[in-house]
């Protein structure tokens, strides 16, 4: 998917506006906070999520099996967790009633903000957040693998005490299917995965017997 310029198209000053209001929502994603910690302690915030998706998608694309729009990919994730600026960011692994309506506020969420914007700037937001819920693209598998293999990568980072009990199964559940289709990104999980057991001997709980819980 490539977006060309519409030099024939006129950009105003009032298009400008629509996209500085935006870009003011956005900026809602600096300080919404996930249930991932930093190594220094604080909580990440989804726009810090976001950047390290991002050098990770430039660090692994050239080790993929099969070749991807390095910049389409980008795009995929600087948007795709945008509809948070509104909704919030809710953790995996919670169960609850806006968790079984994630998607569907999400989705509500990206019709509003797209409204914001002048009709070309919304059919591209609103294209690129599809294309990533979506998944159908090589970009966007590339994405959501990222998305896992990141938040594995961010806990190990951080204090053990961070994590829930629910957590420590997830470095057995959570990132295999996203990765499944690409040799390079299995094994960027084996890695992560290995030094989240690390983590977990050293802080006294039996990975093994956690990884047999979940089989």
């Amino acid at each position: 998917m490539t977006h060309s310029r519409s030099p024939n198209v006129p950009f105003s000053s009032t298009d400008a506006a629509h996209i500085a209001d935006v870009l003011s929502l956005a900026e809602n994603l600096k300080t919404e906070m996930r249930h991932s910690w930093l190594s220094n302690g604080r909580r990440e915030s989804v726009a810090e999520h976001t950047w390290l998706m991002s050098l990770a998608a430039i660090l692994m694309a050239p080790h993929l099996e099969h070749d991807v729009d390095l910049g389409q990919t980008l795009k995929l994730i600087a948007v795709h967790d945008i509809a948070e600026a509104i909704t919030g960011d809710i953790p995996f692994f919670e169960e609850s009633a806006r968790q079984v309506s994630k998607y569907a506020d999400e989705a509500e969420a990206m019709e509003k903000i797209s409204a914001m914007l002048p009709p070309a700037a919304a059919d591209l937001l609103l294209g690129l957040w599809r294309e990533y819920e979506d998944c159908e693209t090589a970009e966007a598998k590339f994405a959501r693998a990222l998305d896992k293999l990141e938040v594995q990568h961010q806990h190990n980072l951080a204090d053990l005490k961070t994590w829930t009990t629910e957590e420590f199964g997830l470095v057995y559940t959570k990132m295999d299917r996203e990765c499944a289709h690409d040799a390079a990104l299995k094994t960027l999980l084996e890695v992560i995965r290995s030094r989240a057991e690390t983590k977990m001997t050293q802080g006294g709980i039996d990975a093994a017997a956690v990884k047999a819980g979940t089989s």
